[in-house]
């Protein structure tokens, strides 16, 4: 039986020790060999004083070193932080600082560029420089150490004693206010999101599965939870291109791929082999157009599409079966297995069908909370009395910020976020993050992020801003002002200067509401 989530590559290898597990640039591990890497690095991380629970973080792109960083951490006892590789030094070293890392896996690239913020992160003891036998920089008051050396002299002792409930990582997303959050995920947490995924996708170990998406997203782990689990075979591309994952679902006969709307649309646009080897394709982190889904059904006519919906602190709620595409395309479908999805009104109480609601998820994929952060916690996960009356103890339950209905059958169909969070390219970006970096380039006076419509990326970012005594801001000036401190999916789309001050609500702040209202269809009026 599987408890912890770094067992499942350990059983597999067990079970079927040849078969292929992971493969980058024909660099390529079976079982064996990838469980004797993970047991082998956590032996180094307990050598360099991991402790049980300690943060183990780690900034690199998609490679092996990558994946074998993050389960040797689980099998240390320690607990794993994959950070986005696109995040700028000061966002990165936020993360280190903000749940206190003890070790760092990173490149050597890499630490030149984190190297000035370290002295940020008190809590850092040891950065592990990967894929480079150059000698890394000296920095004051951290340990500097290259993977090779790390794993010389490895006792191969036992990991610390870890239970299911344990923290296993911390995943990192914006929040509608202030700075990312750390969403805690338990081993329970992702052994059975891996399994509920799984089963509903009916993955074999005869699968090979594309990891497109970045790792530090949930629905881009969860390429390799339900790979391992199965004893399937993950392949990690770090795609320039969209024709780059047609050519890699060719060359390495990838028979799943998960992608989110923007992906999507780039690739329904391109030609696909006339015999693709893809059994299933996945769809995540917003809605598909339908002009997409077509396209894509006409280009893979023999491929099952499952249209899904998740949330970090849920990992995932509800997909659409393929029988279900033809009949209500527009739907996120149901529950997935081992989970109870609720449609609530202000007071708890369940809505009829056809009254809109919030989304509510019950059930083991529950997270463990918000890193660090018990009030933010507590507004998003609260004690859940309708599901089983009488218990002594209430069981928490997430409620997710969506406003959706369902229908007589039960199938759910998404109306709104009630939060201020914009969604694009399949990321959650904080407003406020966004208006922090504005101000910071002291070039205007009042700015508001807003999430508007956008044909392509969900929704594009919006900035609008009122000058420093100037009738107008410079916008190429405020873009290249951010773009030092901003990855891309987080940069302003367009930069719109608005004359006075910003408007208010009643309660005295800048009411995005308003803006987002006013400039809701400038990017279709653009493509019309």
């Amino acid at each position: 039986m599987t408890d912890l989530v770094h067992e499942f590559i350990l059983s597999t290898a067990v079970r079927t020790p040849d078969r292929e597990a992971l493969a980058y640039q024909g660099d390529r591990h079976d079982y064996a060999a990838l469980s004797a890497a993970v047991l082998s690095l956590a032996g180094a991380f307990l050598e360099l004083g991991l402790g049980r629970g300690e943060r183990v973080a780690v900034y690199l792109e998609k490679r092996i070193e990558t994946v074998t960083a993050m389960f040797g951490a689980s099998a240390a006892g320690g607990v794993f932080v994959p950070v986005n590789s696109l995040l700028k030094p000061e966002q990165v070293s936020y993360i280190l600082s903000d749940c206190n890392v003890r070790i760092l896996v990173t490149s050597l690239d890499r630490l030149k560029v984190l190297a000035p913020v370290l002295a940020q992160c008190p809590d850092l003891k040891t950065v592990v420089v990967a894929g480079s036998a150059e000698e890394p920089p000296v920095i004051q008051g951290v340990s500097v150490v290259r993977w090779s050396d790390v794993l010389r002299n490895v006792d191969g002792r036992s990991g610390h004693r870890v239970i299911d409930t344990d923290m296993a990582a911390i995943l990192y997303t914006s929040g509608s206010t202030g700075k990312p959050k750390g969403v805690v995920l338990s081993h329970r947490n992702m052994v059975a999101g891996a399994k509920s995924v799984a089963s509903y996708l009916e993955n074999t170990p005869d699968d090979r599965i594309l990891a497109v998406l970045p790792l530090s997203f949930d629905y881009g782990l969860s390429q390799l939870t339900t790979a391992f689990h199965t004893g399937a075979t993950a392949v990690l591309i770090n795609h320039l291109l969209p024709r780059d994952i047609v050519r890699a679902v060719d060359a390495e006969r990838i028979t799943g791929l998960a992608g989110v709307p923007p992906l999507w649309l780039q690739l329904a646009q391109l030609k696909w082999p006339d015999e693709c080897s893809l059994r299933y394709i996945t769809n995540s982190g917003g809605a598909m157009q339908r002009v997409t889904l077509d396209a894509l059904r006409a280009a893979l006519p023999k491929v099952k599409p499952y249209l899904m919906y998740g949330l970090t602190e849920a990992f995932r709620s509800t997909y659409l079966p393929p029988s279900e595409v033809d009949r209500r395309p527009d739907s996120i479908g149901k529950a997935i297995p081992n989970a109870e999805i609720l449609v609530l009104r202000p007071d708890g109480s369940e809505c009829e069908p056809g009254e809109p609601g919030e989304l509510v998820h019950r059930g083991a994929l529950v997270s463990m909370g918000y890193w660090n952060d018990a009030d933010k916690t507590a507004q998003r996960f609260k004690p859940l009395r309708t599901a089983q009356h009488g218990l002594p103890i209430p069981e928490m339950a997430v409620w997710s910020g969506d406003i959706v209905r369902s229908d007589e059958e039960g199938f759910l169909y998404f109306i709104s976020r009630n939060d201020e969070m914009i969604k694009t390219s399949g990321y959650r970006v904080s407003p406020t993050e966004v208006e922090e970096v504005v101000y910071a380039t002291q070039l205007v006076a009042e700015a508001a992020a807003i999430g508007v419509e956008h044909p392509a990326l969900g929704q594009a970012i919006v900035v609008v801003v009122s000058a420093r005594g100037a009738t107008e801001v410079d916008a190429a000036a405020l873009l290249a002002g951010c773009k030092p401190h901003l990855p891309a999916y987080m940069l302003p789309h367009r930069v719109i200067s608005w004359q006075g001050s910003l408007p208010r609500n009643p309660n005295g702040k800048i009411d995005r509401k308003l803006l987002a209202a006013r400039y809701e269809a400038i990017f279709t009026e653009t493509v019309k």
